[in-house]
């Protein structure tokens, strides 16, 4: 079976390679290919003779005991990630990687046809040192260091990463003018549905006052432009991931983004810290619109808000105090405003709160087993009649980057 899901996986793929322009690639999960010897090799002593292909598991699993909005504490195993993962360097300038989640839905979506199962498939070519180009569908370019980890390594996302649809179909160009510095341009869809399947039928927003309602018109062109920087400088002891883009949602509404990513990276000590910011003319990540339901039923089902500001803060360490072991700290705090509306202006707070103690059993392989805690606190302006709440997460488990070939 094994053999026949690598044989279907290699006849799909014309997919994303470990970008050139970042040594790995950003928005792929940082530098994570590491020293790590495959059950090809050690069980069958097959050995590699190029990068032509290799193939990786992304498994995560853990025992959670949770505590919910009710003050309800609940028990259950969960298997949090599954992705297959296979990608390589075919000749000197034409590489590829392909990713598909096998515990998610499979279904085409409506406007570039992929499931939203698969985040990667993806070919690059790198016509010299300096200019690369990848087309296909991929993570897009967005900065940060959180955005850019492997998924399966984060415990908790933040409330604005967590609710970003960011693998779209579209182009990058990658430009390095030296090595430590990568200056890229993409162009791909807004959203991986049609404009009826994103927002439904008839949708509709709600301006300057909750009875300034108005239809929304699809827009020709439903596009997003960004533009990325990543830096290394001492050594690659400091690292910066910045971008800025412009997403079209709906006829003269917009999506702004800025995000400002900057990361101490020690032979021991790693820590990094990111800003997001996003201003929706119609709101993208959805968020308000959700929480202040309330607000939008008397104007009918699909009915959204507009100039809704939201703002991201995110901090994590990685100390690795002893041999095979490491710590890990994170934080968040994150707000929210519906820009012309008096009683839902910086309406909501969250912050979150996450850490974990991690050991690697086995030299040479990705496999951690960890004990972790997630908290979050939601705190509600008094205008917006939202209760408070918190929630809390306990996790036992084990997270393993199986390299298979």
């Amino acid at each position: 079976m094994k053999k026949q899901l690598l044989l279907v996986g290699m006849s799909l793929f014309i997919c994303s390679g470990a970008l050139y322009a970042q040594g790995d690639n950003t928005g792929y999960g940082g530098n994570e290919n590491g020293d790590y010897e495959s059950l090809a090799h050690r069980v069958l002593n097959l050995e590699k003779k190029n990068d032509m292909f290799n193939v990786y598991f992304n498994y995560a699993y853990s025992f959670q005991e949770g505590r919910d909005a009710d003050k309800q504490w609940n028990s259950h195993f969960a298997n949090k990630q599954l992705r297959l993962e296979i990608k390589g360097n075919l000749t000197d300038h034409l590489y590829y990687r392909f990713r598909h989640r096998l515990n998610k839905s499979t279904s085409a979506q409506s406007e570039d046809n992929f499931a939203k199962a698969t985040d990667i498939m993806m070919a690059g070519y790198r016509f010299n040192p300096k200019i690369s180009v990848e087309a296909g569908k991929m993570c897009q370019i967005w900065g940060g260091f959180e955005f850019d980890e492997n998924p399966m390594y984060i415990y908790q996302y933040s409330d604005m990463v967590d609710n970003m649809d960011n693998f779209m179909a579209g182009v990058v160009v990658n430009y390095n003018p030296v090595p430590t510095q990568t200056f890229s341009a993409e162009i791909s869809n807004a959203n991986n549905g049609k404009f009826a399947d994103e927002y439904g039928t008839d949708a509709k927003t709600v301006g300057r006052s909750l009875a300034d309602v108005s239809p929304l018109t699809k827009a020709k062109n439903p596009l997003t432009y960004i533009l990325n920087w990543s830096g290394s400088f001492f050594g690659d002891k400091f690292q910066t991931k910045w971008s800025w883009g412009i997403q079209t949602q709906a006829q003269h509404k917009y999506s702004r983004m800025i995000v400002l990513g900057e990361k101490l990276n020690l032979s021991t000590l790693q820590w990094y810290f990111d800003y997001m910011g996003a201003f929706d003319g119609l709101d993208r990540l959805k968020i308000a619109s959700s929480d202040l339901a309330g607000y939008l039923n008397q104007n009918q089902p699909n009915t959204y808000f507009s100039d809704v500001h939201y703002n991201s803060f995110i901090s994590k360490v990685n100390w690795q105090f002893a041999p095979q072991w490491n710590f890990m700290a994170k934080g968040t705090y994150e707000t929210a405003s519906v820009q012309h509306i008096d009683e839902l202006k910086n309406y909501r707070k969250s912050i979150g709160y996450i850490g974990s103690i991690e050991y690697y059993p086995i030299k040479k392989q990705d496999l951690r087993i960890f004990l972790a805690y997630v908290g979050h606190n939601y705190d509600f302006s008094h205008k917006c009649n939202l209760q408070n709440y918190n929630t809390s997460r306990i996790e036992l488990g084990f997270m393993y980057r199986i390299k298979a070939f």
